[in-house]
C-alpha cells in the first residue's frame, strides 16, 4: 500500500477540520441593495464587539447542534476538498465526508472517537486485507494512531463552530463589517483577526502533545494575527468561514504559501446519522501497517 495514501488523508483531515475554526473566501457576495430593507429581513445590525458576536452566533449553534458543510482549500501546494454532514457534541463529535486531496478521493466517518476510511479496491489488494474498512483510534496505543489518532479526535472537537467562535471570544478583533448578499440571501458579513498569542492553547490544541511545546515555544513572543471572514444569517448561524493560516504556518517555520481555507454550512439542525462500518469489513490500520513493516 503507499502509506501516504491513508496518512496524507489523516493529516489531510486534520487540516480540514481545523479550517472549520475559518479561512478564505469563495461566495458569491454581493452589497445589499438597501441599509434600511435589512431589518425588515430579519437582519439585525451587524455586532461592534467580538464577545457580543461570538455569544450570539454560539447560542444558535449549540441549539442547532449539526449542519451540512463543503469546505475547499490549499495548504502546502496541496488542494483539498470535501463534503459531508457533521452532528457537533464535543468530545462525541461525529459526521461523515467524502474528502479530495493530492488527487485521492477518500470516504470517512467519526464516530465513538473513532476515524475509519475507506480502502479503494488497490490498496486492499496491496495490503493483502480484504477489509473494505481502515480504523485509526483516538485511544490507539500503535504509532500511526498516537501520531494522528489524538489530533483527529481533538480537530473534530475544533470543528465544532462553537469552538471557533470561542477563539474569536477571546482572540479576536472585529476590523469591519457590513450588510450583503451571501448566495443570494442577506447576511452579516465580518472581517476579522485573531491574535494567536491571546489564545495560544486554543490554536495549538490540534496538535499531538509530543510536538505541542515546540511549537508553542516557536510561538512564543511572535505577533501572529490571523485573518478570518465570517458570513451570518439572520438567526446569527454561520453560513460561511474563512481563514487564512498562512501567517501561523510561516510563523512555526513552513515555506510561504498558500494556507487558505472555506467552510460553507447549510441546513443547520439537519438529521445526522452516521454508524460505524460492520465490524467484519474493519481492519485496525496501525496493525495492518505494521504487517507491511511499515
Amino acid at each position: 500500500m503507499r502509506k501516504t495514501t491513508l496518512v496524507a488523508a489523516g493529516a489531510a483531515l486534520v487540516l480540514t477540520l481545523t479550517a472549520c475554526s475559518g479561512n478564505s473566501a469563495t461566495g458569491t457576495a454581493e452589497p445589499a441593495a438597501a441599509s434600511g430593507q435589512s431589518q425588515s429581513d430579519g437582519l439585525s445590525s451587524p455586532f461592534t464587539d467580538a464577545i457580543q458576536l461570538a455569544s450570539a452566533s454560539k447560542q444558535g449553534t449549540e441549539k442547532s447542534k449539526s449542519a451540512k458543510f463543503t469546505m475547499d482549500g490549499a495548504a502546502g501546494g496541496q488542494t483539498m476538498t470535501a463534503n459531508g454532514a457533521m452532528a457537533f457534541d464535543g468530545a462525541a463529535t461525529k459526521f461523515s465526508m467524502t474528502m479530495t486531496a493530492g488527487g485521492q478521493t477518500t470516504e470517512m466517518r467519526m464516530v465513538d472517537k473513532v476515524m475509519y476510511i475507506k480502502l479503494p479496491a488497490e490498496e486492499q489488494k496491496q495490503m493483502g486485507t480484504d477489509k473494505a474498512w481502515a480504523k485509526i483510534s483516538a485511544d490507539g496505543t500503535d504509532p500511526l494512531s498516537q501520531a494522528l489518532g489524538g489530533a483527529l479526535s481533538q480537530s473534530a472537537e475544533q470543528s465544532d463552530p462553537s469552538k471557533s467562535l470561542d477563539q474569536i471570544s477571546k482572540a479576536g478583533r472585529i476590523v469591519s463589517s457590513d450588510q450583503t448578499e451571501l448566495n443570494g440571501q442577506k447576511v452579516n458579513h465580518y472581517k476579522l483577526e485573531l491574535d494567536i498569542a491571546k489564545a495560544i492553547d486554543q490554536f495549538t490544541g490540534q496538535i499531538p502533545a509530543a510536538a505541542r511545546a515546540q511549537v508553542t515555544d516557536k510561538l512564543k513572543g511572535k505577533d501572529v494575527k490571523i485573518p478570518v471572514e465570517l458570513w451570518l444569517d439572520k438567526d446569527n448561524l454561520p453560513l460561511q468561514m474563512t481563514m487564512d493560516q498562512g501567517p501561523l504556518m510561516q510563523a512555526l517555520g513552513a515555506p510561504a504559501g498558500e494556507a487558505k481555507f472555506t467552510m460553507k454550512y447549510s441546513d443547520w439542525g439537519t438529521q445526522v446519522d452516521v454508524a460505524a462500518p460492520p465490524a467484519g469489513q474493519v481492519v485496525d490500520l496501525g496493525e495492518l501497517m505494521k504487517k507491511a513493516g511499515r
